[in-house]
């Protein structure tokens, strides 16, 4: 049987075609609304619009891949899905305005309507179809499908099969490879249609678009393996079942190839090239904006610092990035020249007691920070620029050389490093970032560096672009509540 790879998006045209027609639904009520009953495509400007509205979501539903695993979200998912799709189409039309110098020709308030009609559309449209593809049935039309497999574990292979029917053929039997038990005639609901010696014959004779193996024995007798290879010769399509064993640590498995052997991959989250083309792009335009801005700060802060503390105006450390590579980080210094030095000395202050993150209540290393003796903290320019994370402007330039992300887990230093287990690693399996999830959920107060990792490995485990756009506003609101605060 030939297959054709398609991309996640393409397999899904229905989903597609109901996009379209709730965006440019919600175009027309939006206009309506505001212009009254009338057709908006008359009117050269928002015909214009209109097709910007159709190529911004087909080019937004490609590189978010905002369809793949469409069937198996459940509601709030599919909330957040359409929220993204919805602002990321607001913000490439009102882009697109500013650049053309269109804005006096349209209205904005039909923009954001539209926006805001896209999406409840949108999101019904979406749950509405899910809900017509389980009542009609769920199974690929026109094509069939022969399970085969072991007695003791083709049960549960049907039962699953049973539970995640979207997309796939009708399953007309089942086919044992080992013994057929006296008088069993079927393995749940599906017919025991052959064994091991009349499978080949049953193909041949029958229509079988696709064959699942299900062994659980990787060792494969050779007149079972050959059978398979001839029966994928006659135009078959041939599946191997590689994993049977419940994924209680929450990892992907991906089949790829390592040099001629195709092999099953463990891991703790998988991205698409278009998910880390876009995150990538994100960083590279990030990077450059907060680099340029950084010479600016420096420019003002530099002199400060110098003043009251005489040396370079940049600090750089040693930190461990993805994997346990290392790098040169880079900040502007709010500390004295020898900080490192006095750490030691006032490790027995510090707020974590296992020593696996360093936070004091008063740092007096921190330039221009004294301490009374009633107690009473005195501020100086190392806290103003700590306070508003100014300090952290030149690891913009660490994620445009590719040392570290936008967002993403915060880079341990050397001595954290080589405290850490086993499991604590693994929040370095992505590129680290200026900021991540355990800093907006309250970084200075958390001190039990094991929920730093939960954080961290929750933001891997369900990382998507818009995730990334959500901490990084949430970044900024942070750091501005904080200063309102104080």
């Amino acid at each position: 049987m030939y297959r054709q790879r398609s991309s996640g998006w393409m397999k899904h045209w229905d989903f597609i075609l109901l996009d379209l027609i709730a965006l440019q639904l919600g175009f027309v009520i939006a206009y309506c609304v505001r212009h009254g009953v009338s057709s908006p495509y008359v009117q050269n400007a928002y015909l214009t619009i209109s097709l910007v509205l159709l190529s911004a979501d087909l080019v937004i539903l490609f590189f978010t891949e905002s369809l793949s695993g469409i069937l198996y979200r459940g509601y709030w998912k599919e909330i957040e899905n359409c929220i993204q799709s919805a602002v990321l189409i607001t913000l490439v039309t009102t882009l697109y305005l500013f650049s053309v110098k269109a804005g006096e020709e349209y209205s904005r308030l039909v923009c954001y309507m539209t926006c805001g009609f896209y999406l409840v559309l949108n999101y019904i449209f979406r749950i509405s179809w899910k809900h017509v593809i389980k009542k009609r049935g769920v199974s690929r039309p026109g094509t069939v499908m022969l399970v085969a497999g072991e007695r003791d574990c083709v049960a549960s292979i049907l039962e699953n099969l049973d539970q995640n029917r979207f997309g796939l053929s009708q399953i007309i039997g089942v086919v044992l490879l080992d013994a057929i038990p006296e008088g069993e005639k079927n393995i749940g609901k599906y017919p025991i249609v052959a064994d091991i010696e009349t499978m080949e014959d049953f193909v041949c004779r029958n229509w079988v678009d696709e064959l699942l193996i299900a062994k659980r024995d990787t060792t494969w007798i050779p007149e079972l393996r050959g059978m398979v290879d001839r029966i994928a010769a006659s135009g078959v399509a041939v599946h191997s079942v590689l994993d049977f064993e419940e994924d209680d640590a929450g990892l992907e498995r991906i089949v790829e190839r390592v040099g001629s052997y195709p092999v099953l991959t463990s891991v703790i989250k998988s991205a698409t090239f278009r998910q880390a083309f876009l995150k990538r792009a994100l960083d590279i335009v990030g990077g450059f904006v907060g680099s340029v801005v950084a010479l600016l700060v420096l420019l003002v802060v530099g002199p400060i610092i110098y003043v009251q503390s005489p040396g370079p105006i940049l600090f750089q450390q040693k930190r461990v990035g993805r994997n346990g590579k290392q790098f040169t980080m880079y900040k502007i210094r709010s500390m004295v020249l020898d900080a490192d030095a006095q750490k030691q000395q006032l490790m027995k202050q510090n707020r974590v007691s296992d020593g696996m993150m360093f936070k004091l209540d008063f740092d007096p290393r921190i330039i221009g920070a004294k301490q009374f003796p009633d107690g009473t903290i005195k501020k100086g320019i190392g806290n103003f620029i700590r306070d508003w994370s100014i300090d952290e402007f030149p690891q913009f330039w660490n994620v445009l050389k590719g040392d570290m992300s936008l967002v993403g887990t915060r880079p341990p230093t050397l001595d954290e490093w080589n405290k850490y287990e086993l499991h604590h690693r693994a929040r370095m399996a992505f590129r680290p970032g200026i900021t991540g999830m355990w800093q907006v959920s309250g970084r200075s107060k958390i001190t039990d560096f094991e929920e730093v990792v939960r954080l961290d490995m929750k933001y891997i485990t369900n990382w998507t672009i818009g995730l990334d756009f959500r901490i990084l506003l949430q970044t900024i609101y942070v750091v501005l509540r904080k200063k309102g605060a104080m």
